[in-house]
């Protein structure tokens, strides 16, 4: 799993433990729906910058997250680009 995976993996987990949807972290962290989606599927290349944001709004350190995913993270199903739960 490369990083632009564990970080997708990592936003959509927290971003649901948060009861947060795409929209709401987008609105919150200043990011467009679009590119909220496009990093939690892996598409985007985020920036060092955009990590930051995200880790902020979300309130959990930068380093956690591009953590490897425990079992449990990895078997959740990556969500489809339309959905904002």
């Amino acid at each position: 799993m490369n990083l632009r995976q564990r970080l997708g993996l990592n936003v959509r987990r927290l971003r649901k433990e948060r009861e947060l949807s795409q929209e709401r972290l987008s609105l919150l962290s200043g990011l467009s729906r679009a590119y909220v989606s496009s990093v939690e599927t892996g598409r985007r290349n985020a920036t060092l910058d955009t990590l930051e944001i995200l880790a902020r709004t979300l309130g959990v350190e930068g380093w956690e997250l591009i953590r490897s995913p425990t079992e449990f993270d990895a078997s959740v199903p990556p969500e489809h680009d339309g959905e904002e739960n």
